[in-house]
C-alpha cells in the first residue's frame, strides 16, 4: 500500500513482523481524553475488518485514524493535526514577513 493509493487492505500481522528490528512504542496516548473501549470490542472489530478493503487518505483516514477508530471509536489523528498547525504557523509567518517587506518598501519609496 502506498501513501498514492486511496485504499488499502486490512491484515492481521504481528507488531514485531511489521517493525522487524526498528524501534516502536504502543503509545495509548488519548486513555486520559477518551475512554478505551473493551479489549474484546477492540479485537473484535478489528478482526472483522481483517482482509477488507479499506479508504485510505493521508489526511483524513491514515492509519493512526484507523487504530484510534478501533480503540476509541473516535478516528483522529495528531499526526494530520500537527502538520496543518506547522503548516498554518509558517503560512503566517510568510505573511507577515511579505507584509514587513512591502510596508518597509513603501517607507523606503516615500523617503526618495
Amino acid at each position: 500500500m502506498s501513501a498514492l493509493t486511496d485504499k488499502a487492505i486490512v491484515k492481521k500481522e504481528l507488531l514485531y513482523d511489521v517493525a522487524g528490528s526498528d524501534k516502536y512504542q504502543v503509545n495509548n496516548k488519548h486513555d486520559d481524553k477518551y475512554s478505551p473501549l473493551p479489549c474484546s470490542k477492540i479485537i473484535q472489530r478489528a478482526e472483522e475488518l481483517v482482509g477488507q478493503e479499506v479508504l485510505y487518505k493521508l489526511t483524513s483516514e491514515n492509519c493512526e485514524h484507523f487504530v484510534n477508530e478501533l480503540r476509541y471509536g473516535v478516528a483522529r489523528s495528531d499526526q494530520v493535526r500537527d502538520v496543518i498547525i506547522a503548516a498554518s504557523v509558517a503560512g503566517m509567518g510568510l505573511a507577515a514577513m511579505s507584509l514587513i517587506g512591502v510596508m518597509f518598501s513603501r517607507n523606503k519609496r516615500q523617503k526618495q
